[in-house]
């Protein structure tokens, strides 16, 4: 534990991490600011030090996961041409889904002071759910321009699709997850197939969906 008067180094994703740990565990009833800097082992005041209560604190910590899925979303365009892209967005879908877990998203939602404090910072353009759809707009559309998806893909209807059910499922708490996981691969399978064949290919060709 951090004696009182020392410096603890990056003390916002230490608190962040244990916060998890307590919602993982023990549940949103759990979570109060004395079980975060315990579970933490640091002083019992910190949480305070840094935030001006629980509902500031839980509403960052959404804020912090979306901003970090939403940089992996981004470094997507890194990954043009490799791999595969039912692989590239499966993998963002499985990061934003664990950006801000079930719980810590459904916690938020229960709270509202945290909840207005995360539609202030999104409303002034801190990275969220739009900012990962147009990261993944913008791969496709890359994608598309190297010829691994169909001329005619909607790329943003793909993008919309896959950042709405993720969205979903962080929203409702609905499957746990592993079935939240199987859902989200289940649609990129769909996703992939729809953008390779492009619209109405699917229609004209009678069979093929199930050949390929």
């Amino acid at each position: 534990m951090s004696p009182r008067g020392v410096t603890t180094p990056d003390v916002r994703e230490r608190l962040f991490a244990a916060a998890e740990r307590v919602l993982e565990r023990d549940g949103p009833g759990a979570l109060t600011s004395r079980a975060i800097t315990g579970e933490a082992g640091c002083a019992k005041g910190l949480l305070h030090a840094h935030f001006r209560g629980l509902d500031q604190f839980v509403a960052e910590l959404v804020l912090d996961r979306f901003a970090r899925v939403a940089r992996h979303a981004e470094e997507l365009r890194g990954r043009v041409g490799q791999g595969t892209v039912a692989e590239n967005l499966h993998g963002t879908a499985l990061a934003l889904l664990s950006s801000a877990g079930p719980t810590v998203a459904g916690l938020a939602l229960t709270r509202p002071g945290a909840s207005s404090h995360i539609r202030e910072a999104l409303a002034g353009g801190a990275p969220g759910f739009d900012t990962v759809q147009d990261a993944i707009t913008g791969y496709l559309d890359a994608e598309r321009r190297g010829g691994r998806i169909a001329e005619r893909a909607d790329t943003a209807a793909a993008a919309l699709a896959l950042v709405g059910t993720v969205h979903h499922l962080l929203m409702t708490g609905a499957h746990d997850r592993q079935q939240a996981q199987e859902r989200v691969g289940q649609l990129v399978t769909l996703l992939d197939a729809a953008l390779r064949r492009g619209p109405g290919d699917a229609a004209s060709e009678p069979g093929r969906a199930e050949t390929e």
